[in-house]
């Protein structure tokens, strides 16, 4: 008697295109999208006191620290905008450039054990990252606008039409994360010397970008060679949110359109390096 023959459904097979992303497997992962975003949200919080509060918390406090320490005791300019308003706008921007580049680099050894035992797509992860960090930034945008509105209502501010253009910069803000982030977790595998110099590396970039110092006080500091802060590509993304809610800034649009050139190279780097890595860090990790 001939047993009947079986018929798979799924097949599992090594993705042989450095360039494919095969985003409609993991929209079929997207329970699993939706559980990594519960997961790290509730982890993030998990046995504090004041839970989601210190989303609100952390941005308000480093404003505090930067306004005390950079605008009354460094008494460094800040084109002329209130101190705790500027600040806080490039803290926002900083903070979610910063947490979901370091939380993607993460990605492979901080989700071995769970690679090693069940298949899904491992982009499933960086991109629960992405989301996870949205809803942190959405939060922290809602206390920069209550701020934003109470200098409006002073007279002190005038947002501009570049305001609402402030979507876009978000999105390449997050490729530019989550390319840089898939090229560092996919090397971490072999060299974790390089999870350390990253952690110090994001924290000397701060100083590179328009978080604390203003572009225009940079490049009057450094002369002829003012053109080096323009090669920061995260310099037009954060020059032209401060220009158009708080109406300052450095602002050009060539500079802005090379910077989103430059996320698109990177961000197809980094899926080649992840794809290239997927496949067998494992044995490494």
């Amino acid at each position: 008697m001939n047993e009947p023959q079986q018929k798979w459904t799924d097949t599992i097979e090594s993705n042989h295109s450095l360039f494919q992303l095969n985003l409609k497997e993991v929209w079929q992962y997207r329970d699993l999208v939706f559980m990594f975003v519960k997961r790290d949200f509730i982890s993030s919080f998990k046995q504090t006191i004041l839970g989601p509060l210190w989303f609100f918390i952390n941005p308000i406090m480093t404003t505090i620290v930067f306004t005390l320490v950079f605008g009354n005791i460094a008494n460094l300019p800040t084109d002329g905008i209130p101190p705790i308003l500027f600040y806080l706008a490039g803290n926002t921007l900083w903070g979610y450039f910063s947490t979901t580049m370091l939380s993607v680099s993460n990605v492979f050894t901080g989700n071995a054990g769970i690679f090693g035992k069940v298949y899904f797509p491992r982009l499933v992860t960086p991109i629960s990252t992405i989301i996870s960090s949205f809803m942190r930034l959405g939060i922290q945008l809602v206390l920069f606008w209550t701020v934003l509105a109470y200098y409006i209502y002073r007279g002190d501010v005038q947002p501009n039409s570049w305001a609402f253009f402030f979507p876009v910069l978000i999105i390449f803000l997050a490729l530019f994360s989550l390319g840089l982030g898939m090229i560092f977790s996919s090397l971490t595998t072999k060299y974790r010397d390089l999870s350390l110099l990253l952690g110090f590396g994001v924290s000397l970039l701060m100083w590179f970008t328009p978080v604390i110092l203003p572009t225009s006080l940079v490049k009057q500091k450094l002369g002829n060679y003012g053109y080096l802060a323009d090669l920061n590509p995260l310099t037009p993304i954060f020059e032209c949110f401060k220009y158009g809610f708080i109406g300052s800034g450095d602002f050009n649009m060539t500079r802005l359109l090379i910077s989103f050139f430059f996320i698109i190279i990177v961000l197809l780097f980094g899926i080649i390096v992840f794809n290239k890595s997927e496949k067998s860090f494992i044995d490494t990790v």
